[in-house]
């Protein structure tokens, strides 16, 4: 799954878009490269369901905002993601997917 597709599911979970759901995190208090997978991932189960997975994607976004490696840009893998950038807006105004 790519990075960007765990975010999608988040969505789907949710939703929410990323971003909308981001807004509820910091609400939270979860902001900031001091958040803590296990308080996030213990809210975003009890509250939508989402597995500890798609919640370290979240965590990402969080602690380092959108952009990602390079590593799986352009390959061919399942791991594979279009762009560095991960889109918050939802998937269905995703301009790469």
């Amino acid at each position: 799954m790519s990075f960007q597709a765990y975010l999608d599911k988040v969505e789907e979970k949710t939703g929410m878009t990323p971003r909308a759901l981001l807004e509820v995190a910091r609400a939270k208090g979860f902001e900031g490269p001091e958040t803590k997978i296990g308080p996030l991932a213990e809210w975003l189960k009890d509250e939508y369901g989402v597995g500890r997975g798609h919640a370290m994607a979240l965590l990402h976004v969080i602690k380092n905002g959108t952009a990602i490696s390079d590593k799986h840009v352009g390959t061919t893998g399942v791991h594979r993601d279009a762009s560095n950038e991960l889109w918050l807006d939802g998937k269905a105004t995703n301009p790469l997917g």
